[in-house]
């Protein structure tokens, strides 16, 4: 088969997108990816096989000068998508949201090309709201998202959210010596995204200072790249065991040694909480149209996570928190365990198959 897939440009469109597709070439399927054209540059994605790249488009419901940039660059990827559509010729078109999918899923529509989309947070996103009522099935990572889509209850598919490759629990041991950790002292990984987190970054290491057991404690700190420099200086002051990245791609290691995690509420990092089954502090991000805050709910409503917005973050509630789990590991354990009431289906091979039973 010959299967289209196009994606946005940010981690959480394009991690499911890549996990699909390397499960679909596994089977001798011919597979193109289509992305933005700001990332043509990234080794990650160069590496993951045949790729074309189109105009991405911003357009915003606010009166912009931007806004007619947007439409001509949005108006130029559709060009494109058509020449990548009839030129490839796919059995089945795939989306992951985000506008840059729109025009690939409606040449594939009219075209009469077998379609899916794939929608990662539990609140649908724009694109995927629209072309819903155009494609032939739904997968979606969430079943709280089943319910919002007006849509025929056929159409839809509870998958799961893809993961990558290798995202799978390591031997405990084998990573503390990995990460030249202690046995018997508590592991915090701390990570605000791709991007990193400033808030997040200040209110965690003041936390972390002014816990009074902090000896007790090793972090795994990811940053990003803008707040590195002046964390690697603050936390060798502190005499803290940690490990500092700006960014981490291994993170089966971090996940795996993990007791507890502070972090963002991408649909992406709620479904590897979920395989990891890790207790989690979620700070959802403030300006993700309260996309975040519906992820987290997911794992809040079942005791497994504990949600604290942005603007409430401080550092000492945040140390009162280390306080109360790590002082009481029984509230741990509880939090772990929760995570078996969810049903959590293997997603990357429950999408491959329904993307291969929908040509």
């Amino acid at each position: 088969m010959r299967i289209l897939i196009g994606t946005g440009s940010s981690g959480g469109h394009i991690f499911p997108a890549l996990a699909l597709a390397d499960s679909l070439r596994s089977r001798a399927h011919e597979v193109l990816l289509v992305l933005p054209q700001k990332d043509r540059e990234h080794k990650l994605w160069i590496a993951s096989g045949e790729i074309k790249y189109i105009h991405a488009a911003k357009i915003t419901f606010r009166i912009s000068i931007k806004n007619i940039a947007g439409v001509w660059f949005f108006l130029l990827g559709a060009c494109e998508s058509l020449v990548i559509t009839i030129k490839f010729k796919p059995d089945v078109v795939v989306g992951f949201g985000s506008l840059n999918t729109v025009a690939l899923i409606f040449w594939a529509w009219i075209f009469r090309i077998r379609t899916l989309i794939h929608e990662q947070n539990v609140a649908i996103g724009m694109a995927n709201s629209v072309l819903a009522k155009l494609v032939d099935k739904v997968a979606v990572s969430f079943a709280e998202t089943q319910a919002a889509l007006n849509i025929r209850p056929e159409k839809i598919v509870l998958t799961g959210n893809p993961l990558r490759q290798g995202l799978e629990r390591l031997d405990k041991q084998e990573v503390l010596d990995f990460f030249k950790f202690q046995e018997g002292k508590s592991t915090v990984l701390i990570t605000g995204g791709s991007q990193g987190s400033h808030h997040l970054n200040t209110v965690c290491l003041e936390a972390l200072s002014n816990y009074p057991k902090k000896d007790s404690l090793q972090v795994i700190h990811i940053c990003g790249r803008q707040d590195f420099s002046w964390l690697k200086d603050r936390y060798a002051s502190l005499g803290l065991t940690h490990k500092l990245f700006d960014f981490y791609a291994q993170m089966q290691y971090a996940y795996s040694v993990a007791d507890l995690v502070i972090c963002r509420s991408g649909a992406t990092t709620v479904a590897e909480l979920q395989r990891f089954k890790i207790p989690a502090i979620l700070v959802p991000y403030p300006f993700a149209h309260a996309h975040q805050l519906a992820n987290a709910q997911v794992l809040g409503k079942i005791k497994a996570a504990w949600i604290i917005s942005d603007a409430e973050l401080t550092p000492q509630g945040l140390s009162a928190k280390f306080e109360e789990l790590f002082g009481d590991p029984q509230k741990l354990e509880s939090m772990r365990q929760a995570y078996l009431r969810l049903s959590i289906p293997d997603a990357t091979e429950k999408l491959t198959q329904e993307v291969l039973a929908s040509a």
